[in-house]
């Protein structure tokens, strides 16, 4: 059995080199490509290349990813978040948020938006996003767009690891 990991052998790291970028895509293909049936042309989108992209790791081994893509008008959408299934549940998704949420506020950025899929809305709102809209499908999968405001009032719904 998988044990949860302790917060220091957990760590999220920004993408600086090809091997780093290569682990960020065999998670996504795990995760989207394998488990959720999604098209790897849909998956790999060729939207990489402005974006910031994060890793965890549980010592050297990759366990969860996201990217980061700058929007016009101060905003910022979080993309392509995906654990491996024998981490999830354990405190990786609210890390990878973490240090999204403190880059993008040091870089100014006034809003995070993402498309959720239905069943990780209820992750998101307790990490402070909010729902808006109707939902619709991406990939065949139902999803919901989230917002969330990184302003001093919003603040005290700031995520914190575990």
């Amino acid at each position: 059995m998988i044990r949860p990991p302790q917060q220091a052998t957990l760590q999220v790291e920004t993408v600086a080199d090809a091997a780093g970028l290569g682990s960020v895509h065999a998670i996504r293909r795990a995760v989207f490509v394998a488990e959720q049936k999604v098209p790897e042309t849909l998956e790999m989108d060729g939207s990489d290349g402005p974006c910031r992209h994060y890793l965890a790791r549980h010592r050297a081994d990759p366990v969860g990813t996201a990217r980061l893509r700058p929007l016009p008008g101060g905003e910022a959408k979080i993309e392509r978040m995906a654990v491996l299934e024998a981490w999830r549940r354990q405190g990786v998704g609210r890390k990878i948020l973490a240090r999204i949420e403190a880059d993008a506020a040091r870089d100014g950025v006034a809003t995070l938006v993402l498309h959720a899929q239905d069943h990780a809305l209820g992750f998101y709102e307790r990490c402070g996003f909010i729902v808006e809209g109707e939902g619709f499908e991406e990939a065949g999968i139902p999803h919901h767009k989230m917002r969330k405001l990184l302003t001093p009032e919003t603040q005290r719904h700031r995520v914190t690891p575990r």
